[in-house]
């Protein structure tokens, strides 16, 4: 059996100040804050004198879609719900490496089926609950049971992606789940059960779609959708949201902000301010402006264009390190991109180190594939497309596509680490199409609901961007997660690739790993799902004053250990 360390420090008693985003800040004098609040600001509360500032304010680009992480698939609702829950397993701060977290340790079998995990003593939910093997059964058995709308692929996706299936599957897509099952054993351990073994189970527990939530509270408010409603609408999942993290909810004005509070009974190291709020501002320039203004303490997205003005002004700017991929989607159930040649035009017609220059952070690198390089299974051998107009507009030819039109969806109102300003990607990749003979039609839909229930939740979209930032350090996190299974997104069914994918999940061992997924690379990329884009670098702003936040490449970035002052 395998076992993690039994002395490392729970996720949450990191002391981290010597990593905090003022290491790599200029000084200047701090901007005097005229935000508004709430009478929340002063020494109350604080930990450092009269010139601490008791409430951390975050810019974010958007509303949360809802706030329980199960429903959720994007960072600006995980930013939030990271705060309030925890998971059984999370990361090293700052770092893709495992630590503990609700669970002190674990122990895996020798076949790769059973996981038993030594729970933290002592853990409470913030409603007072225990949080205690029985606990951690009854979340498991919640996603399980999921029925319904509840299933969907835009709902819980993340769900579908790491356990391919429910107790009753209502999609026939779906198959037998990874789950086997769990027990809460008489020691207070707990032990899950796998139907076949999976590489990267216990990074996946690092997700925040799998924090522990008072099961509880969850269906006294609804929130598992049994009447058949969206359980994103929930009680629960509007206001309601029951963990055992830092802060606890507090409130949320619809496109205007969520207020969070300390959690005075937190079980790990407490947050050093009393109120934390997300406050959303879909343009990046305002963002910014609202940074200069002293309006909010810090936010993420940071536009290139930015970061020299925001840093010679005294703001701290810190890179997270790229963890991603942008791509361009090609969906095959839209003729005629089920013609590889016409994909194979697109993909020549792309010149990616422009889309770079004109629109992605300095420092980006083009992308090859559909995972970063510093991923297990990235193939520096891939095969390529390399930007050439002449052999697009051939191919266009020999498809019979010379006078090609295709809808182009691209969002907006939001702002994404792979993606900080979806319209001007979208104009200088439709201009590259434009320039071969392809007339795109743009198809503008804001992020939420629309932009994302339109590409994963329909099939009536042909070209249109996105990308995923890794939520682990696992190659099944991302090609696993892209082409696993059929999706509305990619329309395309290839039960080879499929089959590659899910047993590649069962592979053991670094060297086992690299071999299966470099091929299953190259599968990829002769199918020829998308174009693989860029892996820009997302850049952070904060104010002179903000200590103790730690970027995370995967965004596992919890504020318990943030402080603020005044200069």
């Amino acid at each position: 059996m395998t076992e993690s360390s039994e002395n490392a420090p729970t996720r949450r008693t990191f002391t981290l100040a010597s990593l905090a985003v003022a290491a790599t800040a200029t000084t200047a004098a701090c901007a005097e804050s005229q935000r508004d609040t709430g009478g929340q600001e002063g020494a109350e509360g604080g930990v450092g004198g009269g010139s601490e500032v008791d409430t951390f304010v975050f810019g974010g680009a958007a509303d949360p879609d809802a706030l329980d992480p199960v429903f959720a698939s994007d960072g600006e609702t995980f930013r939030i719900t990271r705060q309030v829950f925890e998971g059984l397993v999370s990361t090293e701060p700052g770092t893709t490496e495992l630590a503990p977290g609700l669970a002190t340790s674990w122990e895996v079998s020798e076949d790769g089926l059973s996981y038993t995990f030594t729970l933290a003593e002592g853990v409470t939910f913030s409603n007072g609950e225990p949080f205690d093997n029985q606990a951690v059964v009854a979340n498991f058995e919640r996603w399980y049971n999921l029925r319904g709308l509840a299933q969907g692929e835009d709902l819980a996706y993340y769900y579908r992606s790491i356990f391919r299936g429910f107790a009753v599957n209502d999609d026939p897509a779906l198959g037998t789940s990874l789950y086997a099952g769990s027990t809460a054993n008489d020691d207070g351990t707990v032990t899950v059960n796998l139907t076949a073994p999976f590489a990267g189970f216990l990074a996946s527990l690092t997700l925040p779609a799998f924090a522990m939530q008072e099961t509880g509270a969850v269906e006294a408010g609804g929130g598992n959708g049994a009447d058949g409603s969206d359980p994103r609408q929930s009680a629960y999942a509007t206001g309601g949201i029951v963990g055992t993290g830092p802060f606890v909810f507090d409130s949320w004005e619809r496109g205007q902000q969520i207020r969070l509070r300390r959690n005075d009974d937190y079980w790990g190291e407490p947050a050093k301010v009393a109120t934390a709020v997300v406050r959303f501002i879909g343009d990046g320039t305002a963002r910014r402006q609202a940074l200069q203004n002293g309006d909010i303490d810090g936010y993420d997205l940071v536009a290139p264009a930015d970061v020299d003005t925001l840093s010679s002004a005294g703001f701290q700017v810190l890179e997270r390190p790229a963890f991603n991929v942008l791509y361009l989607g090609m969906n095959q159930a839209y003729p005629p991109l089920d013609d590889i040649r016409v994909r194979q035009a697109i993909a020549h017609a792309i010149d990616k180190e422009a889309v770079i220059s004109n629109a992605l952070p300095e420092g980006t690198e083009p992308a090859t594939q559909f995972m970063p390089e510093n991923v297990i299974g990235y193939n520096a051998g891939v095969t390529t497309y390399e930007y050439d107009p002449d052999r697009a507009r051939q191919l266009l030819a020999e498809a019979g596509q010379s006078d090609l039109t295709l809808p182009f969806n691209y969002p907006t109102g939001v702002s994404r680490p792979y993606m900080p300003d979806p319209e001007t990607i979208y104009n200088a990749i439709s201009q590259q199409l434009s320039a071969v003979g392809i007339t795109v039609q743009p198809v503008a839909e804001q992020w939420t609901p629309d932009y994302l229930g339109t590409v994963q939740g329909g099939t009536d979209h042909g070209l249109h961007l996105l990308g995923w930032t890794g939520d682990y350090n696992d190659p099944d996190n991302f090609i696993g997660v892209f082409f696993g299974a059929a999706t509305n997104e990619w329309g395309f069914t290839d039960q080879a690739l499929f089959d590659g994918l899910a047993q590649a999940r069962t592979v053991v061992g670094e060297d086992a790993q690299q071999e299966a997924y470099e091929a299953l690379n190259e599968q990829v990329m002769q199918l020829l799902p998308g174009v693989p884009v860029a892996s820009p670098v997302p850049s952070l702003a904060f104010a002179a004053g903000v200590e103790g936040y730690i970027a995370s490449p995967v965004q596992d970035e919890v504020w318990n250990t943030v402080t603020v002052s005044e200069g």
